[in-house]
């Protein structure tokens, strides 16, 4: 990368991180006024409402980065042509295309910083963030409601009641089946703890086994449970698809296959959290072309609004189109690119209409 090619990318991405840096903090701000009804309830006091808005933050910007992205791309762009930068590099001899690359490498380190943040960060903060209030607001936690946590695993059905524990929780039932799908034995433990592996140490375990028209039953101090359905993949559980990280994604529908269960929520937010971030750099090579032509002298009001009028399109086409795949049943692997597709088709007819 030479000496032009660095100064563009510092430029571009100095505007990202301005423009991401003011929507981060209307976004603590935002999170802040909206934690403002939950404040009262048992120890959820206004210092634990500003952490926990502090804690969402990587998730707020990773559902905004898309529009950030182009906005401060846009304005970087502008800023470069507004002060005639953008022509003299032109002229000395950097074509449009050797722009382009250098607009696609800002858009990849973006890209790897998005990710970043998406499989070590938002996941961490939000689950930390969530237990922090949990706890600030309640005695008794309880792991998806009234009803608890319900899972398969092979011939198992587990139900998992309260959470009292990191790794503990306040009871489980286990209903097994034959391989035609009948109910073999019914068993419950009043305390469930993660073992090592994949197992589970059941404690106070009483299980009833059936036979023709006969019911053995049998208790334990303790019992060990075989089961893949381990405490981290219950946590998933109450975890919406679209705030999972993508490699959470890809083992819970090994799992949800593995055991004939629908995974089609989780395949589309695999391939919808994928395709917009392939859309990272295609919204950085997007904004170039506007650096030329009628807006080359444009403010940077223009500039902004233009990039969150296109930014605020693919949000809601991205939406429609989820919502569409999971109403009609489509097949996410096609529908979830559909967006993406068209802003790089933008992206590339208009820097090839560009002189």
């Amino acid at each position: 990368m030479n000496v032009l090619s660095r100064y563009v990318a510092r430029t571009v991405l100095g505007a990202v991180a301005l423009v991401m840096a003011v929507l981060l903090v209307l976004g603590v701000l935002v999170n802040f006024i909206s934690e403002q009804g939950a404040i009262g309830t048992g120890h959820y006091d206004m210092v634990e409402g500003l952490i926990h808005s502090l804690l969402i933050i990587p998730r707020f910007a990773l559902n905004v980065f898309p529009v950030g992205v182009l906005i401060g791309a846009m304005l970087g762009v502008g800023a470069l042509a507004r002060s005639h930068e953008l022509t003299a590099i032109r002229a000395g001899g950097m074509s449009k295309w050797r722009l382009a690359l250098t607009m696609l490498g800002c858009g990849l380190i973006l890209l790897l910083a998005g990710l970043a943040v998406n499989e070590y960060v938002a996941p961490r903060f939000e689950q930390l963030a969530n237990e922090r209030k949990a706890l600030a607001r309640y005695d008794n936690l309880s792991l998806a409601g009234a009803g608890g946590a319900w899972v398969r695993d092979g011939n198992f059905i587990i139900n998992i009641a309260e959470r009292s524990g990191v790794s503990e929780y306040g009871g489980m039932l286990v209903f097994e089946l034959t391989p035609d799908n009948r109910l073999a034995a019914v068993a419950h433990a009043h305390r469930a703890t993660q073992g090592a592996g994949t197992s589970w140490e059941l404690g106070d375990y009483a299980v009833s086994r059936f036979s023709g028209d006969s019911v053995s039953g049998e208790r334990e101090n303790r019992h060990r449970l075989n089961s893949a359905a381990s405490v981290g993949f219950l946590q998933l559980a109450v975890v919406e698809p679209s705030e999972m990280a993508f490699g959470a994604l890809y083992r819970t529908i090994r799992y949800l296959r593995n055991n004939d269960l629908d995974a089609r929520t989780y395949q589309l937010a695999l391939w919808s959290g994928l395709a917009r971030n392939v859309a990272i750099p295609l919204a950085v090579l997007f904004a170039l072309p506007f650096g030329f032509g009628v807006m080359r002298s444009s403010g940077s009001g223009a500039r902004s609004v233009l990039g969150l009028g296109v930014g605020l399109l693919y949000f809601f086409l991205q939406r429609t189109i989820e919502s569409g795949t999971v109403a009609f049943s489509l097949n996410p692997l096609i529908l979830a690119w559909v967006p993406t597709m068209l802003l790089g088709l933008a992206s590339v007819v208009l820097l090839v209409r560009t002189r």
